[in-house]
């Protein structure tokens, strides 16, 4: 296999003009798909936070894939007939059941009643630092590699929508605005992104969007060209700063 990868590299460098097709092949997306997975293990937080059981817990799933030799991240839209939150953009996610071993079980299985997605079809790189909702949950946001051809068959009770965002759309400010938000550190992020096939116009805000603007700072490594409340270089201790702070306001 080293052999096969010390010749491509020779012919890429003999012939610049194939690097881009190049760039689309297997190997490039795997060499894309280990890089950020090896960046992203980084910021695993594993059960630390697991203890907090006075409050409702949910997870949500956040899944990652390389089209075209570019990192993407699949979304969904809420039905509209539902409760909370209904037509909004969001992850597939949803509360932990009795049923459900951790936070990672709740993602997955969440993820294949709401789209469709086998959980063996799911790679889990890790759980990022909980948020406490609007709603006053706890909130694990679950990061996984899924498969590039994977098409969602969405619950049309929970899910009226699926589509997918290049991850680098979340450091550009070209459709980005945000707003403060009494009681909230920091401001609140709004995305709007049109999709180029379908035409199709989706407004990204809130938790989802700050989770899809972490994950592209962190899974990218490089900073969005506007302000963000979290330090880009390390942004680990301001969520559980956070997170901390509003537990505990939570318990007086």
């Amino acid at each position: 296999m080293r052999s096969l990868f010390s010749f491509a590299k020779s012919v890429l460098y003999l012939f610049p003009g194939l690097q881009h097709t190049y760039c689309r092949s297997a190997y490039c997306r795997m060499n894309i798909k280990e890089k950020a997975k090896t960046i992203l293990k980084r910021y695993d937080i594993g059960r630390k936070f697991s203890h907090l059981s006075s409050l409702p817990k949910a997870s949500v799933l956040i899944p990652l894939f390389v089209r075209n030799g570019e990192l993407h991240v699949l979304m969904t839209v809420r039905s509209i007939e539902l409760k909370n939150s209904g037509g909004q953009v969001c992850f597939p996610g949803g509360k932990c059941e009795p049923k459900d071993h951790d936070e990672i079980d709740t993602a997955v299985r969440e993820a294949r009643e709401e789209i469709g997605l086998p959980p063996d079809k799911v790679e889990v790189i890790g759980r990022l630092v909980p948020v406490i909702s609007k709603a006053g949950m706890l909130v694990t946001p679950v990061m996984a590699f899924i498969e590039e051809t994977f098409q969602a068959q969405p619950s049309p009770d929970e899910v009226s929508d699926v589509f997918t965002v290049p991850l680098h759309y979340f450091i550009n400010p070209a459709r980005h605005t945000a707003q403060a938000i009494p009681g909230l550190p920091g401001r609140l992020h709004f995305f709007t992104y049109e999709e180029p096939k379908t035409g199709k116009s989706y407004l990204i805000w809130g938790l989802t969007a700050t989770l899809a603007l972490l994950v592209a700072v962190l899974a990218l490594g490089k900073k969005p060209r506007f302000d963000v409340v979290f330090d880009v270089e390390d942004p680990l201790p301001f969520f559980e700063s956070s997170l901390t702070k509003r537990y505990l306001r939570g318990k007086l």
